[in-house]
């Protein structure tokens, strides 16, 4: 039977609910939950439905109708479950009593669930009660088994194993050996869970995917203590004195080393996601002095937020001395009728537009709500934004010209309540009355701001495409987006919640999907370098990360961390290359806005002299590549792993083994060009370069 709903997984499981549902599994269908209808039905559960009701609804779905029609008589489906449950039929009894409930309406579902409770409740030794204890004990197995691994189990795999329980105790073990193979992931699919989850899947990493599972893996890394931040690197590499106090010194080498370096890889994937979102770029703070300060306290707030709550991360960005430069929040001042000012409303328009809720009213799945003529309808009006604006005026940076540390770079604006508005601002139906203080101001604005239920699907589907894929279905954002707004204890913006329920998600982590031409996404420049970088175990000789701005599209990567052109991040969530295949589908790439004759050969060109001679000062440590390459099939067969998490083609693969098989592995400088080329024609490759 397929999967009766798919869902994400819930950030808590009340046993109650669980024993409920998986009490429905058994007696209904024999067998226990496979983890997204699992996870569905906790999900409602934790929205405040009752068992009853998850257990009438299942039972009205056309799936659970094929198996027990309408038209099926009360005593043939109360003989059925009787069957389910007790593993006999029933008695004369028995059967008149559970027909004459259904006769009286009770809904089958909910039959079927007093009637496996029943059987629990029995006393010990009553006919039937052994299976049904068993067979709990064994679906509780399975239920945990897949939440702790985020493996998710086929119905069919599932209902197999079920089948070897019998009265005997030791038939349960019996079915957990049948079924425990299953939860061990292959090399493939713990290197692509990686390649979303971070940055890299070396051999030492994917055994400790598998190892621990999925869900194991993210509890661990975020439990992972924070690396050591951009800022203290800064002041431990003598960045903080007057020679460097008006230029940007040190700052792409301290963001480099940490993407490269830091053990906290799921951290930093984050916070580079974030950049993505919540943009600053490093030109527009070039007027404050310590700029390598203010950017490295950048990253590190993001850093710092990257598993927190949404609610807080929005507020650490609104009063962050980067942001308050780059958006004009600081020194925004309030209206003066005398000369016309008005307060800027740079920041009001883009913390509405790119940070919270977008252009227009969603749905729960991402798309548009539109009006009667099919035109969407926009989520706020020129006035609003205007109305906005009061609330972030009053701010500034605590810098002045006499500032010799970069101390404030990582303090939150102050307020000033002389240039604050005190007018009445009215916005997204909230209105913030006059006089209002601007500290209780800008708390109400961004309370609206988070409350909006635009804000989980804006957000969720913007974190697929850049972990997992460019088009996920509206389904699959829909998930997401109910994991931001509970995290399944009633806590609204749970970033952790939203992280699990992107990568653990079935649309990112079933196999199928790997064979659909519309899933996927292409990787971005910069995500490539740092593969290679943590793939392939770079260093920096010095401990300089010297590697420098890559921003170059014609010669180096054409993207550096931090360095977005504009506040619309380096590519539009929505961007349509034009006149191709992608195009006439109807889907996005958003990626593909960085493509172009220049970047292509500038990408192969940087990394061809990369690759062989490091960047910098940062070299790659190829020591096991060097010992498989006289083995050209073998060294192929290893960066197929490592860098395309084993989705490179056969025909590929054919490509690069006998194009290598051309240069001798019989001297050292031939093993390490075979090397060199092996990682040069993978990096260059489609199968590669279009992450799945």
């Amino acid at each position: 039977m397929s999967d009766l709903k798919v869902g994400t997984t819930p950030a808590a499981i009340p046993n109650a609910s669980a024993e409920d549902i998986i009490q429905i599994y058994v007696a209904g269908f024999l067998r226990p939950p496979e983890l997204g209808g699992f996870n569905y039905w906790m999900n409602e559960a934790q929205s405040g439905k009752s068992a009853d009701q998850i257990a009438a609804i299942i039972f009205s779905l056309d799936v659970v109708k094929a198996i027990y029609p309408v038209s099926m008589s009360n005593t043939a489906f109360v003989t059925a479950i009787y069957q389910n449950v007790f593993s006999r039929a029933p008695d004369t009894e028995g059967l008149n009593y559970w027909t004459g409930q259904l006769d009286g309406g009770l809904d089958r579902g909910v039959l079927t669930l007093n009637m496996i409770r029943a059987g629990l409740g029995t006393p010990d030794g009553t006919p039937g009660k052994a299976m049904i204890v068993n067979r709990m004990d064994f679906a509780r197995y399975a239920v945990t088994q897949q939440q702790n691994t985020g493996i998710e189990i086929s119905p069919d795999q599932l209902k197999s194993s079920f089948g070897l329980v019998s009265e005997n105790t030791a038939s349960v073990d019996q079915a957990i050996a049948s079924l425990a193979g299953a939860f061990i992931l292959s090399p493939q699919q713990a290197a692509r869970f990686l390649q979303q989850a971070s940055f890299s899947s070396t051999q030492s990493q994917i055994s400790s995917v598998q190892a621990q599972g999925y869900a194991a893996w993210l509890s661990a890394e975020f439990d992972r203590p924070i690396s050591s931040s951009n800022y203290d690197w800064l002041l431990d590499h003598g960045y903080a004195t007057d020679e460097f106090i008006s230029n940007f010194a040190g700052s792409t080498s301290a963001i480099w080393q940490r993407l490269i370096s830091a053990p906290d890889a799921l951290r930093q994937r984050m916070a580079l996601a974030l950049s993505e979102f919540f943009v600053v770029g490093a030109q527009g703070v070039s007027l404050l002095p310590f700029k390598q300060f203010v950017m490295a306290a950048w990253w590190d707030m993001l850093c710092t937020h990257a598993f927190g709550n949404y609610r807080n991360l929005l507020e650490a960005v609104t009063l962050s001395a980067a942001m308050g430069r780059y958006l004009n929040t600081s020194g925004n001042q309030k209206e003066d009728p005398a000369t016309g000012r008005q307060p800027d409303e740079n920041y009001a328009r883009e913390v509405l537009q790119l940070f919270t809720i977008g252009l227009y009213v969603l749905n729960q799945d991402g798309s548009a709500q539109t009006d009667a003529h099919g035109r969407p309808l926009e989520s706020y009006t020129q006035d609003e934004v205007s109305q906005l604006a009061r609330v972030f005026t009053g701010w500034t940076i605590p810098v002045t010209r006499a500032t010799t540390t970069p101390d404030f770079a990582r303090l939150p604006m102050q307020f000033n309540a002389v240039t604050h508005s005190t007018l009445e601002a009215r916005f997204l139906g909230t209105v913030i009355p006059a006089n209002t203080d601007g500290v209780s101001a800008l708390r109400i604005a961004l309370d609206t701001l988070f409350m909006h239920p635009n804000v989980g699907p804006f957000l969720g589907k913007q974190l697929i495409q850049r972990l997992v894929t460019s088009n996920p279905s509206p389904a699959y954002v829909s998930r997401v987006a109910a994991a931001f707004n509970n995290n399944g204890q009633g806590v609204r913006g749970d970033m952790q919640a939203v992280i699990r329920a992107v990568l653990l998600d079935d649309e990112a982590r079933n196999d199928r999907t790997l064979s659909e031409a519309s899933f996927g996404k292409l990787r971005e420049p910069m995500l490539r370098f740092l593969q290679w970088a943590r793939s392939f175990n770079a260093t920096s000789q010095d401990g300089l990360w010297n590697i420098g701005d890559l921003s170059n599209a014609g010669t180096q990567l054409g993207q550096q961390p931090l360095n977005s052109p504009s506040v619309f991040n380096f590519f539009r969530p929505g961007y349509v290359p034009p006149n191709t295949a992608i195009a006439t589908q109807g889907l996005v790439a958003p990626e593909f806005q960085l493509v172009h004759e220049t970047s292509v050969a500038g990408y192969m060109n940087f990394m061809q002299t990369t690759i062989a001679a490091g960047r910098g000062g940062v070299r790659a440590d190829y020591t096991t590549e060097i010992a498989l390459a006289p083995d050209a099939a073998a060294l192929v067969e290893h960066c197929n792993l490592v860098l395309c998490a084993g989705q490179m083609s056969s025909s590929t693969a054919t490509t690069i083994r006998d194009a290598i098989s051309t240069i001798n592995a019989s001297t050292d400088i031939g093993r390490r060009n075979r090397v060199y080329a092996t990682i040069l024609m993978t990096m260059g490759s489609s199968d590669y370069l279009i992450q799945r």
